[in-house]
């Protein structure tokens, strides 16, 4: 306790960090109170078919992801997933249309245009959901809930559905500028902690709802209880170890004559991550088993059939098995344009550094792809894993709404994004010279650390 209140001090006497971490709350903050301002039209008091349709399934996930600003029919309702999905058909382009290709890899001037086509993808993603989101809102709520209501064509006016879908669009756009903010004056991936934000907001009144389910009649009582948190603590001690495993590639670096003293080889290694890719597989893959519900109008599955309900069933076979694949596909995908092994193995023949018994250039390259497909297959597979675990609790009797919290996109993207979060302040301390958060090494997060020269 004492180390702890020490490091918080030492915290708030660097300047830097003391601003960032406000800057961050504050914008976060910001995003809390928009999930709670309602469309303009749309009476608060008559939400509850909304809420009760966001209750659980794959709305309820969606609902989450929002901090709950979808089943309050909020100005934020769409919350960062337009995003996300623009993000993911941007990154893709980059591996089919030569003229991405080329913007990924002229550095800074090419990150901007990215990130400037990725925002005009955004608008138009939002644009697009927004008016299914409000044919569900005229759906779900009674007419005295919505004004202007057309009397004569027993729908929402067109005026209502002009005005809602600019207020939705801005309000996304909004959300990722509050990312970007937080990103560039906060501390921290602004986008994952916007998202994180949304899920801490939902955890209080999941984990009451459980405990008070489990003291009725029919509930197994508190032993119950106490065993499925047992479990839970057992899930995020696997989540960390998933993110922080390492597997270390020796290099030996030349010798090098200094003055008249000749020093002989360093042996240091390359920390490939188990786990390269961190949380976003799984935001990815989320983003993209979203499609089939927005495109029928964000209905729940108990009213749909066919495709649109196997793909919209939260705990259905067809839906966490193309989840846990489009996982792992992902996982794949997004280390190899976040690590080249031809990139690192020219840094290390730059740098007078070889891998021992492996011919520096292609065949370290080669190498060091081929260790990575060999780690990243576990990572991806236990990844998979872990993202579809709420489905196989909420069938043995875990209420829904807590059966969240046991893997999936929220309980990887919370320790994920802690993680990374911490280590981030721990490279601050270190920076003036103050103790770290643990004594006995670093905390790891998910980025790749690269090679020391």
């Amino acid at each position: 306790m004492k180390n702890f209140i020490q490091t918080l001090k030492n915290i708030y006497n660097i300047e830097d960090l003391r601003v960032r971490i406000i800057n961050t709350l504050g914008f976060l903050l910001i995003y809390r109170f928009g999930s709670y301002v309602v469309l303009p039209g749309v009476d608060p008091g008559q939400l509850g078919a909304l809420q009760a349709q966001t209750k659980d399934g794959l709305l309820g996930l969606l609902n989450m992801l929002s901090g709950g600003a979808f089943s309050n029919a909020s100005i934020f309702a769409l919350g960062i997933m337009p995003y996300i999905s623009a993000s993911i058909v941007i990154q893709l382009l980059g591996l089919a249309i030569p003229y991405f290709q080329k913007l990924q890899k002229e550095g800074e001037s090419g990150r901007k245009k990215i990130t400037k086509f990725t925002r005009y993808l955004t608008v138009v993603i939002t644009a697009a959901q927004a008016p299914a989101y409000i044919a569900n809102l005229a759906s779900q709520l009674p007419s005295s809930a919505i004004y202007p209501f057309d009397p004569n064509s027993s729908m929402v006016s067109a005026f209502f559905v002009f005005s809602s879908v600019i207020i939705l669009t801005t309000g996304t756009v909004f959300v990722m500028w509050l990312g970007e903010k937080i990103t560039d004056k906060g501390l921290g991936n602004g986008i994952s902690l916007i998202i994180m934000a949304g899920i801490i907001a939902r955890l209080p009144s999941a984990l009451m709802y459980e405990f008070f389910s489990r003291l009725e009649d029919a509930g197994g009582g508190l032993v119950v209880f106490l065993v499925e948190i047992v479990f839970l603590m057992l899930v995020i001690i696997a989540t960390i170890l998933l993110i922080q495993g390492t597997r270390k590639i020796p290099v030996q670096f030349a010798k090098r004559i200094v003055g008249n003293k000749q020093y002989g080889g360093v042996r240091q290694y390359i920390p490939l991550k188990v786990n390269s890719a961190g949380v976003m597989p799984i935001i990815f893959a989320q983003a993209i088993m979203f499609i089939p519900i927005t495109l029928v109008g964000f209905a729940s599955s108990e009213s749909l059939s066919g495709f649109a309900a196997a793909f919209s069933n939260f705990n259905g076979i067809w839906y966490n098995l193309t989840f846990a694949v489009l996982i792992i596909a992902f996982t794949y995908f997004y280390t190899a344009i976040t690590i080249n092994p031809v990139q690192i193995s020219e840094d290390m023949k730059k740098n007078g550094g070889f891998v021992p018994g492996i011919k520096p250039g292609k065949k370290t390259a080669d190498f060091i792809d081929n260790i990575m497909s060999r780690i990243i297959l576990p990572g991806s597979v236990f990844l998979a894993f872990v993202a579809i675990m709420p489905s196989i609790v909420s069938n043995v009797g875990v209420n829904s709404q807590f059966a969240q919290f046991y893997g999936g996109t929220s309980l990887l993207i919370l320790v994920g994004v802690i993680i990374d979060t911490l280590q981030q302040i721990e490279s601050h301390l270190l920076m003036r010279h103050y103790d770290g958060f643990l004594k006995t090494g670093r905390i790891k997060g998910r980025t790749y650390a690269g090679m020391a020269g």
